[in-house]
């Protein structure tokens, strides 16, 4: 493996020893490239990393060839190792079955399903679209944080599925698109009148806002931005009066009378639906951001995660 994870491997010549890679050899290979981490695999395994490390150490001995690529986190196939895995994968579970273990090689059918995402769109989304699958016996354990950090995470093995709100770059993760969030900007209806509503908006642009409060996600206005630079054509220079890193305590602010901002229009839909807020702006072209459900390469090693991706993608049409 060239350039490997911190486990102590070094680059490694390409002098392939004689006869056949053996099963065990295989499985491990097999665990590591569905997990995309040596630490994961060994859990997956039951074993520790040191002999994952040397039984992949052995198969590229064997073979003559690297298999993974060290990243900043886990490790990345080599597109020899794809198509080994591609190989290999169908035997190797077909086998798991016949000696009494029906579950793909790599973890335990019954594990849990580590689900991560925006925190909003897991609580709102995601979850009650799960909850039949809950009843059902399949189990999940969510993680709620930022693309980027989570992205991280994710190719160390510490998510199965992941809701990103951009398209991971690279070939160590998978992503489809799973829905299209449209922002909106709302206030609460006193505030809305007090500025002439949305038809003084239209007529006299962004400056009816100047002087009250912008409340957003973080102190760089991302959501913020993205709508001013694509409905007004104009760069944002309003400070945010009130951060909060969590989109429903931005709503909550909003709908009290706090001032104005940008938001999902999934996730204020009742409150515009109620009255309790007003749009400020009816663009016809709206600003959209695509939601992506993310995973690693391959089949899955707990076949639960497959079942809760598909049915999140279905979900997803809807949303």
């Amino acid at each position: 493996m060239s350039d490997r994870e911190s486990n102590g491997m070094t680059g490694m010549g390409q002098t392939a020893a004689p006869g056949p890679a053996d099963l065990n050899l295989l499985r491990t290979f097999l665990a590591v490239h569905r997990s995309g981490s040596f630490t994961a695999a060994a859990r997956a395994l039951g074993l520790s990393q040191p002999t994952v490390t040397t039984q992949i150490r052995t198969l590229e001995r064997r073979l003559g060839r690297d298999l993974f690529e060290r990243q900043a986190r886990g490790v990345v196939a080599v597109p020899f190792a794809d198509a080994l895995a591609a190989r290999v994968a169908a035997p190797l579970d077909d086998l798991a079955v016949i000696t009494g273990d029906d579950s793909p090689v790599g973890a335990p059918a019954t594990g849990p399903v580590r689900l991560a995402g925006p925190a909003e769109l897991l609580c709102l989304r995601v979850l009650p679209a799960l909850a039949a699958l809950v009843v059902q016996g399949v189990r999940l354990r969510t993680s709620a944080g930022l693309t980027d950090p989570l992205l991280d995470e994710m190719r160390s093995g510490q998510h199965d599925l992941l809701i990103a709100t951009s398209r991971p770059r690279g070939r160590a993760l998978s992503a489809v698109p799973l829905m299209d969030e449209e922002f909106v900007l709302v206030a609460a209806p006193d505030v809305a009148e007090r500025l002439g509503g949305p038809r003084a908006v239209a007529a006299e642009g962004p400056a009816v806002l100047h002087g009250v409060p912008l409340i957003t996600y973080a102190e760089d206005l991302p959501i913020a931005r993205r709508y001013w630079r694509h409905v007004f054509g104009s760069r944002l220079v309003c400070p945010a009066a009130v951060t909060v890193p969590d989109l429903r305590g931005v709503l909550a602010l909003v709908a009290a009378g706090a001032g104005f901002s940008v938001l999902p229009r999934y996730l204020c839909a009742p409150e515009l639906a109620s009255g309790a807020l007003t749009l400020l702006a009816d663009p016809e072209d709206a600003p959209i951001n695509t939601a992506y459900l993310v995973q690693r390469p391959g089949p899955a090693a707990n076949p639960h995660v497959d079942l809760v991706r598909d049915h999140l993608v279905r979900a997803g049409r809807g949303w």
